[in-house]
Formats: structure tokens, C-alpha cells, sequence
């Protein structure tokens, strides 16, 4: 009677088991397997929203091969990450180390870092093209005390810099608490044998801090070209793509492509080109950059 009580025991664990993996798989497969076959269907076929999807061959491929204003998006991403991954980083490594080395506090620092992570992406790029615009508080104060304005949102060079900021106030405080962790663990007897060594401050930083947190860094490199390929908000709320499609990105293009011109074959195509060369962005990233590091 015992045993048959555990075979029923076990048979009901894997009854449970089985449910638990069912509804996972079957999740995955709507909402992941079945969107992404679709995505590649459409982009080999000519729709238009309301007819019914026709083959159209390679005539998707063509013209998003030829489509300059695609291209130009992609470099317009390029551009993105050499104002944003160096300003992202150093941003939040600055809030790491301060987080580091405040005694109380800690958490309500990190918490007001993090609102600007959960906000809602509308609502402060609205309040930021007002801030930067040309008649705006941060020029009025330039005007004021130093006689000159910035072209935040109206100079090609300058608007990308201004979302560049405007991103990297939203992702500092989340960068910030991950390398935070890696700083957390780096065993203080270190820099103990660094400092009786009469190592510099400096040294410290590039021989002991920054390799021992490559983890973390990686880490935050990795989200950083993930935002880059995939942000709309900001650029689409503060620039509208412009000045002259300086900060005209990828997401804008295809969503234009899609919901303007009618055209969403071509910009389910943009979006599977997209993902491969963002992938492809990352996993040579992480070959250059990425190192194990272990204490012995």
C-alpha cells in the first residue's frame, strides 16, 4: 500500500512535470516559432495588409539591397555607438564606483537611478526635445551665461549626440548596477597587495578593476549594441529621423516601410537583415573582448 502511495506520488510529480514543459513549449511556439516563420514567409511574399499574401520571389531582395535609405540607417546605428558605448560606460562606471563607496543610502540611490529605466520611453523624449530645443532651458542658460546656443536637435552631428545622452540617462543606473556586482566581488585582498606594491590608482584600474569585471562589461556592451539596433522612441519622438536622416535608424526605416508605403514583405526582410547583423555585431564583440577570468 506504501509503495503504490510513492508510485502515485511519482507519477503525479511527473504529470506536473510534463504539464509545466507543455505549456512552456506551447508558449514558445506561439509566440516565438510561429511569428518568426511568418516574418519569413512575408518577406518572400507581396502584401499589402488587406489582400491576400502573393510569392513575389526575390523581388523583396532586390529592393531592399537597393534601398539607400536602409543602408544609411545602418550607419546611422554605427554612428549611435561612437557617442553612446563610450559615454554609456563611462557613465556607468562612475555610478558604480560611487555606489561602491556610499555607506548608507545605498539602495534609495540605486532605486532613483532605476525610474529612469522604467519610465515610459514617450514621456521623456518629450520632455527632452523640449529641454534641447532651440528655445529651451539648457540653451536659455547657455545664452545666458556663457552667450552662445547648441543646435542639440537641429545639427546632424548634435542630434545623434543628444539621443546618445537621452539613452544613456535612461540605461545608466541598469548599467550601473551590473557592473556594480562585479565590482562587488573582486576580493579587497587584491588592491591590498596592489597598494603594498606601491601600484597607481590608474594602474590599478586597467591591470585589476577592468579585467576583473569583463564579465560585466561584456555584458553591458552587449545590451548597449542591442539598444542601438533596436531603438525607435527616441529618435522617432525627439528628431522624427532627422535632421537630413542623420538619426534615421533601422526601426524607424521599417516601420515606415511597412505602415507608410504599405510594404511589409520589404520590412519583415529589413528586419530578418537586421538580426543577423546585429548577432553577427555581437558574437565578434565577444570573441575580441570577452575573457575568463578565475581567482587561484
Amino acid at each position: 500500500m506504501r509503495l503504490g502511495r510513492i508510485k502515485l506520488g511519482e507519477f503525479n510529480e511527473a504529470q506536473i512535470g510534463a504539464a509545466l514543459a507543455a505549456s512552456f513549449l506551447l508558449f514558445n511556439v506561439i509566440f516565438w516559432a510561429y511569428p518568426f516563420v511568418w516574418l519569413v514567409i512575408l518577406s518572400f511574399s507581396d502584401w499589402r495588409f488587406f489582400d491576400v499574401p502573393t510569392f513575389s520571389g526575390a523581388r523583396n531582395i532586390v529592393a531592399v539591397l537597393g534601398d539607400l535609405e536602409f543602408w544609411r540607417s545602418l550607419w546611422n546605428v554605427m554612428r549611435f555607438l561612437i557617442y553612446y558605448v563610450p559615454i554609456v560606460l563611462a557613465c556607468s562606471l562612475a555610478f558604480a564606483f560611487g555606489l561602491k563607496h556610499i555607506g548608507r543610502g545605498k539602495v534609495f540611490i540605486a532605486l532613483c537611478f532605476l525610474l529612469a529605466h522604467i519610465s515610459s520611453g514617450v514621456a521623456y523624449s518629450l520632455v527632452f526635445e523640449k529641454i534641447f530645443s532651440s528655445t529651451g532651458p539648457l540653451n536659455s542658460f547657455l545664452l545666458e551665461w556663457f552667450g552662445f546656443t547648441i543646435p542639440w536637435l537641429s545639427s546632424p552631428t548634435m542630434a545623434m549626440l543628444s539621443i546618445s545622452l537621452v539613452v544613456t540617462w535612461k540605461f545608466v543606473g541598469y548599467y550601473g548596477l551590473i557592473l556594480y556586482s562585479g565590482l562587488a566581488a573582486i576580493p579587497p585582498e587584491i588592491y591590498d597587495a596592489a597598494k603594498l606594491d606601491n601600484t597607481k590608482p590608474l594602474k590599478r584600474l586597467f591591470r585589476i578593476t577592468l579585467p576583473m569585471i569583463n564579465a560585466q562589461l561584456v555584458m553591458v556592451l552587449v545590451f548597449a549594441i542591442t539598444v542601438a539596433f533596436g531603438i525607435f522612441t527616441e529618435p522617432y519622438m525627439m528628431t522624427g529621423g532627422g535632421p537630413m536622416e542623420s538619426t534615421n535608424m533601422p526601426m524607424l526605416v521599417i516601420y515606415e516601410t511597412a505602415f507608410n508605403r504599405l510594404q511589409p514583405g520589404r520590412a519583415a526582410l529589413m528586419a530578418i537583415i537586421i538580426a543577423i547583423i546585429s548577432y553577427a555585431v555581437l558574437k565578434l564583440m565577444r570573441k575580441v573582448l570577452e575573457k575568463n577570468v578565475e581567482l587561484v
